[in-house]
């Protein structure tokens, strides 16, 4: 772990780091990103904005760095899928585990994914990058379970698997991103997680669930 001038990071001064972006976090739970500065997370994380600047170069590059360490655990949505069936009983639960996962994901990580969207749509090639990474561990896969599907005769030759997964992924992604709108539609979390499922098993398997 180095500082921005290239120093090593003592103990200590990899603390001090963890700390700002913990409380940068926390700060972007809170407030709007534009409205974060650099002296309110000094301050909050009991430091100076020099002590900021010896590890951050502004407040975009420590979001940045919050950003990959959540996409870094977002590649991890592909074990949701990882060796999964898609047949009868089984393909309903792969269904809704992934599912469950996915608005999990989303929910815990809502702060940062929110400035992630915003950078991405703004044409910054560093979030959108981001993003991708964490959309691409779920379409890839379902992609491959589509081919599966197909190279079985389960599932129609004139399907194109990726156009396929990257619709569901595109769709669980905009869901989970809204998922406290769907309250407004009288539409309650409970009865979300197994609709969204039915959505995602009809699009990969072509089929109803057997539940």
């Amino acid at each position: 772990m180095r500082t921005v001038d290239g120093r090593v990071a003592g103990r200590r001064g990899q603390a001090t780091r963890q700390k700002l972006l913990d409380c940068l976090s926390e700060m972007l739970s809170s407030s709007p990103y534009r409205d974060v500065k650099v002296i309110d997370v000094a301050r909050k994380a009991g430091t100076s904005p020099a002590t900021f600047y010896q590890y951050f170069p502004d407040v975009e590059g420590a979001v940045l760095e919050i950003a990959e360490q959540m996409a870094a655990e977002g590649a991890g949505l592909t074990e949701l899928l990882e060796g999964r069936s898609w047949a009868g009983k089984s393909g309903w639960q792969t269904a809704q585990e992934l599912v469950d996962g996915f608005l999990e994901f989303w929910r815990k990580n809502d702060a940062i994914l929110r400035v992630v969207d915003l950078g991405a749509a703004e044409g910054d090639k560093r979030f959108y990058k981001l993003r991708m990474k964490i959309l691409n561990s779920v379409n890839n896969s379902l992609a491959d379970a589509i081919t599966a599907l197909q190279d079985k005769g389960r599932v129609d030759k004139d399907v194109n698997p990726a156009a396929v997964a990257g619709s569901l992924v595109a769709m669980l992604a905009a869901v989970a991103a809204h998922q406290k709108g769907f309250s407004s539609w009288g539409v309650k979390q409970a009865e979300l997680k197994p609709n969204l499922a039915l959505l995602v098993h009809l699009g990969v398997t072509g089929k109803k669930p057997t539940k």
